[in-house]
């Protein structure tokens, strides 16, 4: 039982640490981003585990509304749903200790994800 319950915590402190640097990368990018009339929506849902920074508003007449960063946790990786920048998040989640090997990059086409450095799912 005490060894059940060593692996649990284990994978809960993984868990953890994901869900706060993704936080942390998001608020990062949010405030470095700062736009008038377009506002930084962070969206976390803890619960689910769902992570997204979006951006909202108008600049003069266009409206503005798209995902920039949208993330998942799920089966103990985290999935890059979504990424519009030229930001190459494995640097900075590697800086934070999480290795390319507990990332999938959700929006690449499943037989393209074997022939990267990331994991497939």
């Amino acid at each position: 039982m005490d060894k059940n319950r060593k692996a649990i915590d284990s994978i809960m402190d993984r868990l953890n640490h994901y869900r706060q640097c993704i936080r942390d990368f998001l608020n990062h990018y949010s405030q470095l981003w700062q736009e008038s009339g377009v506002e930084n929506q962070i969206i976390f849902d803890s619960e689910h585990d769902h992570y997204l920074l979006l951006k909202a508003g108008w600049a003069d007449d266009q409206r503005i509304y798209y995902p920039v960063f949208h993330f998942d946790i799920k089966d103990n990786k985290i999935w890059i749903q979504e990424n519009t920048t030229d930001i190459e998040l494995d640097k900075d989640l590697e800086a934070m200790g999480i290795s390319k090997k507990e990332i999938v990059v959700g929006f690449h086409h499943p037989l393209m994800r074997e022939h990267s450095d990331y994991a497939v799912a």
